[in-house]
C-alpha cells in the first residue's frame, strides 16, 4: 500500500495561497516544538530548505531512510522530496525557506552547482575548517538579518543564502558520506586499518592515514564514526594498546620495553597512555591478565 505523504506550502499550513515571500527564516525550536519534536514525512513543491543545526541532535528522514544528525551540520532539501525529521527537546539552529525558482538567480557556473541542488544533502561541519567557519557565521548572519528590518536587507539576504549555497556545496563535495556507497566507506576503512597496521609504531597522527588515504581528516574521521562509533584517534590508540597488552601476554618484556617496541620514548608516558585507554596501569593489567589464563 502506497503511503500519503502530503504537501505542504511551509511546514504544514496548507492556506492554498501563493506564497508572499521569496525567503523565510525562523528557529528550528520554534516551528518542531509544535510538533512534540518530529516532523513527519512530507515534501513541498515549490521550497528549497537549508536546515542549520547549532546545537541538540536529531534524525533527517530523506524517503524513509534516516539519517543522524550530530551539529553544526547544514540539511539541504530540494522540492518535491519526501522528507521529515526528529530532534532533541534541546536542538537549536535554523530553518531557511526559499522560493526554488530564486536558486535560477545564483551567481556563478551552474551546471554542477544545479545538479548538487537537485539532491537531499547532510553535510557535517568542522568549526575548525575556514570554509566551515565562515559558512557558519553566514547563516547566523542571514537568521539576524531576517529578524530585523534594515536598509538593504533584501539584498544581503540574497547574498547570505547564496554565500551559504556555494560554501555547503564546496564542503559537500568533500565531506558528505551519506551520499557514498557503503563498500567504498568499507574500502576506505580496510585502507586506514592496513596503513595503521603499517604504521602504528611510528605513532603518525589521523592527518597522515587521511592523507595516505586522499580525503581530509575531518571526512575520514566521519567516516570512522559512522562505521565504528570511534575516531581515527581511537582506532590508532586502540591499536597500540591491544599490541602492548600482546606483549605483555605473550613476551616477558618489561613496561620499558614493551614501550620502547611500541615506539614510546618516554616509559613514564607509555603506562599513562596505556592507563587512560586501558583503564590500568599496565603492572596491573598484566598481572589480573595472567591470574586469569592460569585459573582458565
Amino acid at each position: 500500500m502506497t503511503r500519503h505523504v502530503p504537501t505542504y506550502e511551509l511546514y504544514g499550513e496548507t492556506s492554498g495561497k501563493e506564497p508572499d515571500f521569496w525567503l523565510h527564516c525562523e528557529t528550528i525550536p520554534s516551528r518542531s516544538s509544535l510538533h512534540h519534536w518530529e516532523i513527519k514525512l512530507h515534501r513541498h513543491a515549490s521550497f528549497f530548505q537549508i536546515l542549520y543545526i547549532d546545537a541538540g541532535a536529531g534524525d533527517a528522514i530523506f524517503s524513509e531512510r534516516s539519517h543522524a544528525i550530530q551539529p553544526p551540520a547544514v540539511v539541504t532539501i530540494p522540492p518535491g522530496l519526501d522528507h521529515g525529521f526528529r530532534f532533541s527537546r534541546d536542538i537549536d539552529g535554523l530553518v531557511i525557506t526559499m522560493l526554488s525558482a530564486n536558486l535560477s538567480h545564483l551567481p556563478g557556473d551552474r551546471s554542477r552547482l544545479g545538479e548538487w541542488l537537485a539532491a537531499p544533502h547532510l553535510t557535517a561541519l568542522d568549526p575548525q575548517d575556514p570554509d566551515a567557519a565562515y559558512l557558519m557565521q553566514s547563516l547566523r548572519r542571514l537568521g539576524d538579518e531576517y529578524r530585523y528590518s534594515r536598509s538593504g536587507r533584501s539584498e544581503l539576504l540574497a547574498s547570505y543564502a547564496a554565500l551559504a549555497l556555494r560554501l555547503t556545496a564546496r564542503i559537500s563535495y568533500q565531506e558528505d558520506i551519506s551520499l557514498f556507497p557503503a563498500d567504498e566507506n568499507e574500502r576506505r576503512m580496510e585502507q586506514l586499518t592496513g596503513l595503521i597496521q603499517q604504521h602504528f609504531r611510528s605513532h603518525r597522527p589521523a592527518s597522515f592515514y587521511a592523507r595516505e588515504i586522499g580525503i581530509s581528516p575531518t571526512h575520514l574521521n566521519r567516516i570512522v564514526r559512522s562505521m565504528t562509533g570511534k575516531t581515527a584517534h581511537d582506532l590508532i590508540a586502540g591499536k597500540l594498546v591491544d599490541e602492548a597488552k600482546r606483549e605483555f601476554v605473550f613476551t616477558l618484556a618489561n613496561v620499558q620495553e614493551v614501550s620502547y617496541r611500541l615506539g614510546f620514548a618516554d616509559p613514564a608516558y607509555f603506562s599513562r597512555f596505556f592507563l587512560k585507554h586501558a583503564g590500568e596501569t599496565p603492572k596491573d593489567w598484566r598481572k589480573r591478565e595472567k591470574n586469569r589464563l592460569e585459573r582458565g
